[in-house]
């Protein structure tokens, strides 16, 4: 046992740079990404500003459909009320900082995803899916009919947030909306991988493999699901108000059953589970999505459809997770 202790502890090290590897390898490929399509497309920022956002929301359903296993198609409902907060804080109470309307996107997302995890968590399975569908429709409608404070079906207009730190304007270009987004994305990245690493998400990844073994160690898995829920919907509000920043006004589309059933197809797309998956999913879908949208605007949906259903059949752990495991495999067999 002494001799096998240094062991050990080199194998223990060699695991922990290895995931710091691929921590900084991660980084290093979102701002790569980010000075890519900065130089590819500098008169098409709106749409990446946008795609940064949709992958916050993506992100945070991997928390709690990856990680947790708790299934959902309402989770737009953490997003659109992040955009709601970060805009009626704006418009109605004169807190156009971005980073005070920040604040209070992920402020909001955090107490929808409390709401929402409070009633998801009563209930498992289908009835479970079946309360996120209900939630994600009671959302939008309190929001359409609370029109003095969300402009209703009109959307909220007039958010005019002030220059970034003081200097750096929201100009038409949306370069300064673009920069803060990947900062933003880069930050809660690197957040949720120390996360779901952390005991914490050990014990979250538990729960969803065997919750009955979890509850017999002495921990609450309804706890632990309530707190991830809270995570989620801080991180889904942050996308939230990125876009209600960038964009200047927020509409009944960030709460619509649309916006949350495409991120879970993003996420399936990429891989479940992985936070390079949601990330990987999100790119995929929303640059093939608008490529193929403009090339055939009748007929577009078809062609996402027939992607789909070839990354199900012959990628079943997403496009990530499959690469991922090919190159696993390689490295095994090399040994």
């Amino acid at each position: 046992m002494v001799l096998q202790q240094p062991h050990d502890a080199l194998a223990g090290a060699h695991g922990k740079g290895h995931k710091l590897g691929r921590d900084l390898a991660g980084l290093a490929v979102i701002l790569g990404l980010a000075v890519v399509g900065y130089l590819l497309f500098p008169n098409n920022l709106a749409l990446l500003t946008r795609m940064t956002a949709i992958a916050l929301l993506v992100l945070s359903l991997d928390l709690v459909t990856g990680y947790c296993g708790v299934a959902t198609l309402g989770h737009a409902a953490l997003f659109g009320t992040g955009a709601y907060a970060s805009g009626i804080a704006a418009v109605h109470f004169g807190i156009t900082d971005p980073l005070l309307m920040l604040a209070c996107g992920i402020l909001g997302g955090a107490v929808a995803g409390l709401v929402c995890g409070v009633v998801i968590l009563r209930a498992h399975g289908l009835p479970q899916l079946v309360l996120t569908i209900a939630l994600i429709h009671l959302f939008h409608e309190f929001a359409n009919k609370a029109s003095s404070w969300t402009g209703g079906s009109d959307g909220l207009a007039g958010i005019a947030p002030d220059p970034l730190l003081g200097h750096f304007e929201f100009d038409l270009w949306g370069r300064t909306a673009y920069v803060l987004g990947i900062i933003l994305l880069a930050v809660v990245f690197a957040l949720l991988r120390l996360v779901v690493r952390s005991p914490f998400g050990m014990l979250c990844r538990g729960v969803k493999e065997d919750p009955i073994r979890i509850r017999a160690m002495g921990a609450s898995p309804k706890l632990a699901l309530m707190k991830m829920y809270v995570i989620s919907g801080a991180v889904a509000g942050a996308g939230g108000a990125l876009n209600a920043i960038s964009t200047q006004v927020v509409g009944l589309d960030s709460l619509s059953f649309t916006l949350s059933a495409e991120s879970l197809v993003m996420l399936v797309l990429g891989g479940t589970g992985s936070l390079f998956g949601a990330l990987t999913g999100t790119i995929v879908f929303m640059f093939f999505e608008d490529i193929v949208s403009a090339a055939n605007p009748f007929h577009w949906l078809t062609m996402v459809g027939a992607l789909l259903i070839a990354v199900v059949l012959f990628a079943p752990k997403g496009l990530y997770g499959t690469l991922a495991g090919l190159a696993a495999r390689r490295r095994e067999a090399r040994r």
